[in-house]
Parts: structure tokens; sequence; C-alpha cells
């Protein structure tokens, strides 16, 4: 094994003296610094202040595990140049997140599945292995010492970073003087040491109390693109924003009526969500792992686990300050660019921020079991189950947002112009994430779909011209198959919708060249103050 880590480390130390910073910075300055604080620090108490380092503390460790799960000892990376050093941590090792390749002489391109799985590991030896386990979420595949394939829990490979965890947890949960939180963290620690995330996701959700808020653990799958099952490590720690939270916490009433009157056949609606779900709004203060790598998220739609899903519903967390830094750096530049010019006027933070939480809400909502006995939604779809579900989020959050303001129950400021001309924007701007990853797949997928039905074109000027009739149309069609796919569990459905619409077309690889151009960044990467 010495031996190993020293042939790799000569090969990455020779690829610092070579030729590659250059093409690392390029890649670099697709990401725009912003600073990630808040100023709702102010309001916390000393207590408080100790409480929230123990969460950073504990996020740091599950950070730890992310660089295990997705690339390895990070130490390997420490003699890079400082472009490619800088690179690999925004992409949480050598390779570019958005197609796969790596940009470190030495290395091949992101293994598909991650450290999940032996390298080596052929499809055949993996459908014919007989264990229950190997679809678990929260396991590892390893080789055992005769070779053959064995399951190996989080909670025993990654032991020692877990009980790092725990003792900051356990620390907090000391300190806090809110009995919602000490309960929610106890819950937590035992959650990691078993890999059983049930009872602490329900009392995630009855933790309503608190200024402060921390997501920590297993949660996206998007990292495993071989079969899309295992759960990366991340964490988020979060201070709520009481205001706009009082001003939006009306619309969770909402939900089961959104539930109700989405796009498609009675007999796909089976899923009640439960009554206790919230959308709430935060400042992200500390994100790592899975939350930290490649493109930023904006929000999050927890927790997965159906059956709480269904008990008691799902938390939509809106980063609110990232929203902000998204807009301003990225989407009102990016549209006044794109859009033609009388409609440049609609661009719109509000309209950015109501798109945004209507996506998260339309993840909380739809089909999660198939109709027809083939199991969950993830269990059917299998590697497209991911892309199919950013797809539904995309297409029916700007339904959802649609029809609320048709109805008058949105924000009086919102129109529909405003909604969908910064929607077209978004969706510009996310396909830039590409084919290999999830979000960028979906929205190509719907870009594609849309001007083909003819909800933009382009004028004699370049630019788009958005038909907000077409545009609503389109997305609510789009809606009604993403459902019909995943109530019937249709894998070659899924397939053939990504291989018909799943490459960017000549008109969308022009508006990439065009904000590269502009040098209009992709994405952001964040620097904490705190």
């Amino acid at each position: 094994m010495k031996r190993i880590l020293v042939s790799v480390l000569c090969v990455v130390a020779l690829s610092a003296c070579g030729g590659n910073r250059d093409a690392a910075q390029e890649m670099l300055d697709d990401y725009a610094d912003i600073q990630i604080g808040s100023s709702f620090f102010e309001g916390i108490s000393d207590n408080g202040r100790e409480v929230l380092n123990y969460f950073k503390q504990a996020s740091v460790a599950a950070d730890d595990i992310y660089w295990k799960q997705n690339f390895g000892d990070k130490k390997l990376l420490a003699v890079l140049p400082r472009a490619q050093k800088d690179l690999a941590s925004v992409n949480y090792g050598p390779w570019n997140r958005i197609d796969g390749q790596s940009f470190v002489t030495g290395w091949n391109e992101r293994p598909l599945g991650a450290n999940f799985y032996p390298a080596d590991m052929t499809a055949e030896e993996f459908a014919a292995w007989d264990e229950p386990l190997k679809n678990s979420p929260y396991t590892l595949v390893r080789r055992d010492a005769d070779g053959k394939l064995t399951a190996v829990w989080f909670h025993d490979e990654y032991k020692e970073e877990i009980g790092r965890i725990s003792s900051y947890l356990t620390a907090a949960a000391n300190y806090t003087i809110k009995p919602s939180v000490r309960e929610y963290l106890l819950a937590k620690i035992a959650a990691l040491q078993t890999d059983e995330y049930y009872e602490s996701d329900k009392l995630w959700l009855s933790m309503d109390d608190s200024k402060m808020d921390l997501i920590i653990g297993p949660q996206e799958t998007e990292d495993d693109r071989l079969y899309g099952v295992k759960a990366s490590y991340e964490a988020y720690v979060l201070l709520k924003d009481l205001e706009l939270t009082a001003s939006i916490d009306n619309y969770t009433s909402l939900i089961p009526s959104l539930q109700a009157n989405l796009p498609c056949a009675d007999e796909y609606k089976v899923f009640t969500p439960g009554e206790a779900s919230t959308i709430y709004a935060y400042d992200a203060v500390f994100c790592v792992g899975s939350a930290n790598a490649g493109v930023k998220k904006i929000a999050v739609n927890l927790p997965y686990d159906l059956r709480v899903q269904e008990e008691m519903g799902t938390r939509t967390a809106l980063l609110n300050n990232v929203i902000n830094s998204k807009y301003s750096k990225i989407i009102l530049p990016a549209g006044r660019l794109l859009l033609a010019d009388e409609q440049t006027k609609y661009l719109d933070h509000l309209a950015f921020f109501w798109n945004t939480a209507m996506r998260e809400v339309a993840h909380g909502i739809g089909v999660k079991e198939t109709v027809n006995g083939r199991g969950t939604v993830l269990e059917a779809l299998g590697d497209e189950a991911l892309t199919m579900e950013e797809l539904k989020g995309d297409a029916l959050g700007l339904y959802l947002d649609l029809q609320l303001i048709a109805a008058g129950q949105m924000d009086p400021l919102l129109t529909r112009e405003d909604a969908i001309s910064t929607y077209v924007v978004g969706l510009i701007r996310s396909s830039r994430f590409g084919e290999a990853n999830a979000l960028g797949s979906a929205n190509i997928i719907l870009y594609n779909f849309m001007k083909e039905r003819g909800a933009f074109g382009i004028d004699r000027n370049g630019r788009y011209l958005v038909d907000f009739d077409k545009a609503e149309a389109a997305v609510t069609e789009m809606g009604t198959r993403v459902l019909g796919i995943q109530a019937t569990g249709d894998r070659d459905a899924a397939h053939k919708l990504v291989a018909d619409y799943g490459t960017a077309s000549e008109s969308l690889s022009q508006s990439f060249a065009a904000l590269r151009q502009a040098r209009i960044p992709m994405d952001v990467r964040f620097q904490f103050v705190w």
C-alpha cells in the first residue's frame, strides 16, 4: 500500500510541474467567489455560539468522510499548484464534475461509482450478488479476504470520523437550552452510529423553535452515478431568517392542494404528504461535503425517507444568502445578455426565489411509489431516477408557481412574465452543469423540449424571445410525462427521454459560449467568513 501511495504522489508531483495551470485557472474562473456569512449572528447568545461552534466542528468531520467517499486521501493533492489545488477543493478530487474529466496528469476520469464500489466490479457481478444490503444507501461495497463482494456499513467504515461527530454533537446537546434541539442531536448521534435515520428525521422536522439548524449525515445520492443509491455525507450549519420564514409560512398549508392538483392521472396521486411540512428561509454559514461540492445547492427538501414524508412531511430549506448571491452574480447578468431587450424587464429576484422554493416543494410531493408493484421510484428507475426527479422538480416547480400566481395566492409583486422569463434564464444557466450531472442533464432535456414546443425563439439580435403561453404549456406537458414515468416505473421511457432530449443543442451550446465569452460564472464557490 505504501508503494502505491508513493507512486501516486510522484505522479501528482510531476503534474505540478506540467502546463495545466492555465487550464485549471480557466475552469476555476467559472466559479465566482462569494462570502458566506450572516447578519443573524448578532442575535445569537454566547451559549448559542458555543453550540454553533460544535456544529461546525462536527461538520468538518463529516467533510472528511465525504473526501473518503469520493476521492480518498486528500493529502495526495497537497502538492498541486495553487490553481489545481483550489479547483480540486471545489470538486473534491482531481476531476471536473461537469464532464468527469481529470485536470491533473496521472488520474483517469472520475469513477461512476465514486469510492462506493470496487473499481474492478462488473455489472454482471453486482447483479448476481445475492445480498439485500447492496442496495442500501448506507453501505459500501467492498471485497473480502477471498475477493468476494461484501457490504460494509457506513458506521463501521467511518467509525473514527463518526466518533468525532458524535463527540461534538454530544457537547452541543449539553450546551443548548432548547429541548427540541437536544432531542434531535441525541437522536442524530444514534442514527449516525447505526445508519437508522427514521427517528432523527422525525425529530428534525419537529424542531421548529430554534434559530439555528444543522443538517448532517448521508443524504444525496448524486455522486453514485453507477446505480444512484449510495448516499454522500454533507453538512449545513444554518441560521433561520425569522422574518422571511414567517412571511412564507402560510404556503405550507397549500401543499396538500398542490399535490391534488398535479397535472397527472388521479391514480398517480396516491401519495399524501404529511401535514407537518414546513418551508424555512435560512442563511447558510457553513456547508461541507456534498453541500460544498461542485455546483452549490440553493435549497434542499428533506428528509428522503418515504415513511417520514407520509407521516409528517418534509422541510424545504431555502438558503437565501446563496440565492441572493447566485441571482446577482449569475442570473441577472446572464438574463441581460441572453433575453431580448423587451423582456429583460421581467428579470426578478423575487421570481428566482419562488421558482426555487416551488421546485423544492415539487420534490416533496408527486409520485413516491410506483402504482404497478415495481417498488419505489428509485428502485424502479435505477440510474435514471435522479435525473427524472430533477426533471420533475424543474418542470413542476414552475408549474406550481404559475398555478399560485393565477389563483392570486402568490406575492402580488410577482407576475407570470417575471416567473417564466427568470426561469428560462435559470434553465440555460443550469444546463451548463453538463450531461454528466443529474441537474444539468434535466435542464438540458427541458430546454430542448421547451424549444421544440415553441416556448422560446431567437430574435434577429440572437437573443431569446419567450412565448409565455407555450412555455407554461411545455412545462405542464413535461411534468405530466415525468409523473407518468415515475408512477409506472418505466425505465425505458426514462432512457428514451434522455436519449431524445439530453444532448446540448446548437442553440444551447451557442448560449454557453456567449456566457463564457462574457465571463459570466457558471456557479459559485464559498468563502466562509465564520
